[in-house]
Parts: structure tokens; sequence; C-alpha cells
């Protein structure tokens, strides 16, 4: 079920990331390519790279924002805290049981935490990243995985095509001396990609690296706050990677129009049964 919040910091980081996408397709198409490389294949073939990875950066990041996250439903009916208090069953969650949020006034899957911004508990909660106007959670980490990684690459493309550029100002007989005018925008635009470029690649490599290191050792980012250890110890990686991409080909995992996985057969899907 789609879901939006209507956070004005996510909003506004959310009309962010698009427009620097778009920005970044715009200098890259008409002030690289078109002034340096136009009437060559090599150019041809740079704007249609290029704007694939644009194409695919915006898919995986509408479906991040757009996707639920793993939201667990809220109850027809109040719980009995009584249990909890029994000691029948757990307030925090440490130890992979089901546990109780006092927010929701809900049981809660293994792993799920209760997210402040969408006020709702997330099963396996990363953290709310504002930049896709959601949480990270088990349903759409996937996503949020493959936008961080064409971002990363759209930054190292770009920095790459500049320089060439400027190396290179023109691999074409036809091409005409540009002006003055055209030239200094060109330089304009160049800089503001340049340092936009190093700004988000560090920004999401450091980003990417972190939630790699999460999946690799069992453990996201709001168990590590609250030092709850690894959920199930080492694995190996492939089969953590295939709980969050899908059982598909692992080349397929690029590709945001698959599927994240919606349910794991290591999580219990039903709640405790108390003892009355």
């Amino acid at each position: 079920m789609p879901v939006f919040r209507s956070d004005p910091c996510g909003i506004t980081c959310v009309v962010l990331t698009y427009a620097a996408l778009f920005y970044s397709d715009y200098v890259i198409v008409n002030w690289v390519v078109l002034q340096t490389m136009q009437d060559t294949l090599w150019g041809a073939l740079h704007v249609l790279v290029f704007n694939t990875l644009v194409f695919l950066a915006v898919m995986a990041h509408a479906r991040a924002v757009f996707s639920d996250p793993g939201i667990v439903p809220l109850p027809h009916s109040r719980i009995d805290f009584s249990d909890m208090h029994a000691g029948k069953i757990d307030k925090d969650g440490d130890g992979g049981e089901w546990s109780v949020c006092a927010r929701c006034e809900m049981y809660r899957p293994p792993r799920a935490h209760h997210c402040r911004v969408c006020q709702r508990c997330v099963r396996r909660m990363d953290h709310h990243c504002p930049w896709i106007n959601n949480c990270v959670g088990e349903w759409n980490q996937k996503y949020f995985l493959q936008f961080l990684m064409y971002v990363g690459c759209l930054c190292l493309y770009s920095l790459f095509l500049i320089a060439t550029s400027w190396i290179h100002p023109c691999d074409s007989q036809h091409c005409k001396p540009p002006s003055i005018m055209i030239k200094q925008a060109r330089l304009m635009h160049s800089v503001i990609l340049s340092m936009e470029s190093i700004l988000f690649g560090l920004f999401v490599s450091a980003i990417l690296c972190d939630q790699l290191q999460a999946i690799f050792s069992d453990e996201t980012a709001v168990e590590q706050v609250k030092k709850q250890g690894p959920y199930r110890g080492r694995r190996p990686k492939l089969v953590m990677m295939r709980e969050i991409c899908g059982r598909s080909h692992p080349l397929l995992w690029l590709l945001p129009c698959i599927g994240a996985p919606t349910s794991l057969s290591s999580y219990t899907t039903h709640p405790p049964i108390l003892p009355v």
C-alpha cells in the first residue's frame, strides 16, 4: 500500500533530491556532451547511459518513498498491559521475542521498532531517512540501497565527463569555437555540478557502507544504538543480501522494477498466544 508522509523536512529533502538529479542531467546533456561531444557516437552513448542511470535512480527513490517499509498493522482492540507487567511478554523486544509498543498499544514482531516521525512500528526498522521521507525498513531497504548505488555511480560518472570535457574540449571537426559567455556558463555549471557530485558522492558512499555493514552484521542502526547485538549471528553474506533483495538472481537486484521481499520465513508472523 503506497504511503507518503506529510513531514515538511522530508518533503523538502525529496524535492531537493529530484532537483539535484535533474540538474545533473541538464548540465551533462546541455553543457558537457552537446558542447564538447556533439555529432559523435561517444556523445550519444554518454547521454544514453547517463539518462538510464538517472531513470533508475529516480525509480528506486520513488519506490523507497512510496513503498510500505514494513508498518505493523494496528490492532482492532487495545492490548491488556497486565501481560507485560506480569512478565509474560518482553517490553523492549531484546533477544528476538515479540514485544509491546506502549505508544501504538500493540504487540509487535521481533526487530520491529517505533518511529517517532511516522508514529508507527516498522518491521526491522533501520532508521527514518528524510531524503526518502520514509523509514528504511524490511520491505523497502532494497530500494534505498539501489538509490544510494545509482547516485554514487552518477556522481562518479559526472566527474569523469566533466574532466573529460575540459581535457578534450571537442572531438569533432565540425565543432565551432564557443563564445566567451558560453564558456563562462559551461565553467559555472561544471564547477557547481562537480561540487554537488563530490558532496553527494561522499555522503551516499558513507551511508551505503553503513547499510552494507549493518546487513552483513545482521544488526540495524536502531539495534546498534540500543546495543541489542546481532539478531542471529554470522551467516553467509549472500544469504543476508537475499533477505533484503529477494531470492531472484543477484543481477536482478539492480533493477528497481523487481519487488522486494515482503515476508521472511525466519520471522514469526503472528503474535504469541499468552497463557490465561
